[in-house]
């Protein structure tokens, strides 16, 4: 699929609490997320770029020795090989995430 409207999407549950919708490329993958009010990812890394933006609410994201609490409009970078995580608060979060594949 080339086109999303993102206040329409169907989403599937990924993981109890987040929901999403993936549209795998062959040189990336684009990721729209809704993730619920309370929830935490565990620390890990990988060996590809990744980056994105909040679209609604709040997230805290952790990469490598930085935290933030990024809100709508915000953006992060994850460089390749950096330690991540990220929780969210009292308010869900709904990102727009695009990860980059390396051969």
């Amino acid at each position: 699929m080339s086109f999303w409207n993102l206040a329409t999407l169907k989403l599937e549950e990924f993981r109890p609490g987040i929901w999403s919708k993936m549209e795998p490329g062959t040189n990336l993958t684009m990721a729209f997320m809704e993730i619920s009010a309370n929830k935490e990812g565990a620390v890990h890394d990988h060996p590809f770029d990744q980056c994105g933006i909040v679209l609604e609410g709040e997230i805290e994201m952790f990469i490598g020795e930085e935290k933030r609490l990024l809100k709508p409009m915000e953006t992060y970078f994850i460089p390749a090989g950096i330690s991540h995580s990220w929780k969210t608060y009292t308010s869900p979060a709904k990102i727009l995430d695009v990860i980059a594949k390396r051969d």
